[in-house]
């Protein structure tokens, strides 16, 4: 059903503490716009966008992705399979380099087992 997004990774920010010259992006910048990033990646991590239901997502919070501090946002949603048929609760989170997108991780553990989710009827409202 799902196609992993990492694509948005290579944003062109210059991360770290190097001294190359030019401003350097903070990685752990809040992700100001990280419901509008959200959405656009969905589109590509699945098959069929529309007709989403059960759409729900936690705020932005630190936590350890791999070696490093990443902001994520945990997401839940009930999507559809590629025969049209829905597939069941799916939980996924999404993580933030720099205040932007980098890409979706399936089947996170903690915190999203046990965050706190709100509707998220944006993206049970997008289309092909």
């Amino acid at each position: 059903m799902a196609l992993l997004v990492a694509g948005c990774a290579g944003s062109g920010l210059n991360v770290g503490t190097g001294s190359s010259g030019g401003e350097q992006a903070d990685p752990h910048a809040y992700p100001e716009n990280y419901k509008a990033e959200i959405l656009a990646a969905m589109h590509a991590y699945l098959n069929d966008p529309s007709g989403i239901r059960d759409a729900a997502i936690a705020e932005p919070m630190l936590k350890e992705v791999g070696y490093a501090t990443r902001y994520v946002v945990c997401l839940r949603f009930n999507g559809k399979r590629d025969n049209g048929n829905y597939a069941g609760i799916k939980q996924i989170e999404a993580v933030f380099l720099a205040g932007r997108f980098q890409e979706f991780v399936d089947a996170p553990r903690e915190p999203c087992q046990t965050a706190t989710y709100a509707a998220f009827p944006e993206l049970q409202q997008l289309k092909r």
